[in-house]
């Protein structure tokens, strides 16, 4: 047990870490609304109009629908190569199961910045190929499949392979056996591995820099060009107010839908 001064110290703890995470995500909602063209801080007065230009700017929702189609076309990908790696590396022994585990993983340790410069090498030189919202969602692909992988083997490590084996014993194949039993255990962390693939992908600046090319731009580049121009400042600010937001969702339906299989229903 605890002294009380102990969970007072805990608890002030606690408060500050809450306070530097918070506080300058609160400061860009309030700027959001805040009269000035600027980011000066207190506020000189409030309005809703910066709220009404974000909302009739053409480029915002362009790109915020490329930002998207990105999005769920690399969490597709990962969903299928990442589940297809975890149920392997876990399910299956082979040679160079730990390697090929180890190889997954790597790609989200990697700078970005190494990634994009990888991956521009390999569409444009090695391929041949120009750079559009193809090339990007190949390369957020490529760290989306470690959140799947992770969140899918992590699932099935808890699992074990007992009910795996008993409905292998009682004469089902192994695709039924995926389709019937493992699946419906797994598809709560396959949801939240989806979920926070998606997110990551939306918010990449570093490698769509260098496979989006010069015609795409995603959400995250949009406002990176836009960030210091003085008329679009304010607008900015909208855009990033309503994107902290928006972003409780996934976190919720993550942290919702990633639980143990026992509590966990989608």
């Amino acid at each position: 047990m605890l002294s009380d001064g102990a969970r007072r110290l805990f608890r002030g703890w606690t408060v500050l870490v809450l306070l530097f995470l918070y506080v300058p995500l609160l400061l860009v909602v309030v700027n959001a609304f805040n009269s000035s063209r600027t980011f000066a801080f207190p506020p000189t007065g409030f309005t809703l109009r910066w709220w009404s230009d974000a909302w009739n700017s053409e480029g915002m929702w362009q790109s915020l629908a490329n930002s998207a189609v990105v999005g769920l076309g690399a969490t597709a990908i990962a969903l299928v190569l990442g589940t297809m790696a975890a149920v392997a590396v876990q399910r299956y022994d082979f040679f160079g199961k730990h390697v090929v585990s180890f190889l997954v993983v790597l790609p989200i340790t990697l700078p970005g910045i190494v990634t994009g410069i990888a991956l521009n090498a390999t569409f444009t030189s090695a391929l041949g190929m120009s750079l559009g919202l193809a090339t990007v969602i190949v390369g957020h692909a490529t760290f989306c499949v470690v959140i799947v992988f992770n969140n899918t083997q992590a699932r099935l490590r808890r699992l074990g392979s007992n009910l795996d084996d008993a409905s292998a014993d009682l004469g089902a194949s192994p695709w039924q056996t995926f389709r019937y039993v493992t699946f419906p255990m797994m598809r709560g962390s396959l949801f939240a591995g989806a979920v926070l693939a998606f997110a990551l992908s939306f918010d990449e600046i570093v490698v769509t820099t260098f496979t989006a090319g010069p015609t795409v731009q995603t959400l995250p580049i949009w406002i990176f060009g836009n960030l210091f121009r003085p008329n679009q400042a304010p607008v900015i600010n909208v855009v990033a107010a309503a994107l902290t937001i928006v972003a409780i969702i996934p976190v919720w339906l993550a942290q919702r839908f990633g639980g143990d299989p026992a509590t966990t229903r989608v």
